[in-house]
Order: structure tokens, then sequence, then C-alpha cells
């Protein structure tokens, strides 16, 4: 075995290993998300938030795209089966805890809110709910125009 496969297998183990970069993986499950959502989400200082983003990107975990000032992170799918295997199986087991279905239920309602924070208020929001935001929106303008 190589030195550089195994330093990749525990840098790939170290990622999954924080419960803050866990959270911020849960958060991802669907969609890429504004690190300015993860700060609103988690209470958590926009350093520290991406900082453990960081690591993940070095991990190969995730993947970043800039969008004027605001920066989108996603998930990205290793190329090595297993670990693509382990992420899907750590990804599922995430979406199926309690905490971690609270943290996304306060995700789609910082995306969604009428009032967004001022830290959030022009930030683009994920697709995933920008849809169902825009459906909600088109739903309320036919009712107004039904009235």
């Amino acid at each position: 075995m190589s030195e550089d496969f195994l330093l990749g297998m525990e840098t790939f183990f170290m990622a999954l290993a924080d419960k803050t970069r866990l959270r911020l993986l849960n958060l991802m499950r669907a969609d890429e998300v504004c690190v300015c959502f993860f700060t609103e989400v988690l209470e958590e200082s926009q350093p520290k938030v991406s900082r453990h983003l960081a690591y993940l990107r070095n991990a190969g975990l995730v993947e970043a795209r800039r969008d004027g000032k605001w920066m989108h992170y996603r998930i990205v799918t290793p190329e090595n089966p297993f670990a693509a295997r382990l992420l899907e199986d750590t990804l599922r087991w995430l979406e199926s805890e309690a905490a971690m279905q609270k943290d996304y239920e306060k995700l789609a309602a910082a995306c969604c809110a009428p009032t967004s924070p001022v830290t959030i208020m022009r930030a683009p929001k994920p697709d995933t709910f920008a849809k169902a935001d825009l459906s909600a929106n088109r739903k309320k303008e036919l009712e107004t125009f039904l009235l």
C-alpha cells in the first residue's frame, strides 16, 4: 500500500470525524449552500465555518463556487467507489437523525422566511428551497388575483 493512499484515506475519515463538518455535509445533502446560510443555521462564526469547509474541500468531499461576493459549497462524490459508498451511507445516516433534520428545517426556514436576517437578506437561496419559495409566492399571487 502506498503512503499517498493511506494519507488520503486518513484525510477522508478525519473529515467525517467532526460534528461541525458532519452538520455542514448534512445541510449540503440535497443542494449547494451559501456560507452565510451555514453561519445562520449552525450559529457559528464565519471563520469557523470557513475553516471546516476548507477541511472538507481539502479532503475532496466538497467544492466551492464563487458568485460575486457569495461562496457556495456542494458535496462532490469521491472517485474511489468505497469512499463514495461511505459518504452516501453517512449522508443517509445524518438524514435519519432528529438533530440533523432540525438543522435542515432551520436551513429551509432561513431560506424561505418572509423576513431574513440582515446577514443573509440578499444571499442567493439554494435551488431546493428557492423552488419551494417560488411555488408559495405563485400560490399567494393566485389567491390575491382570485379575491
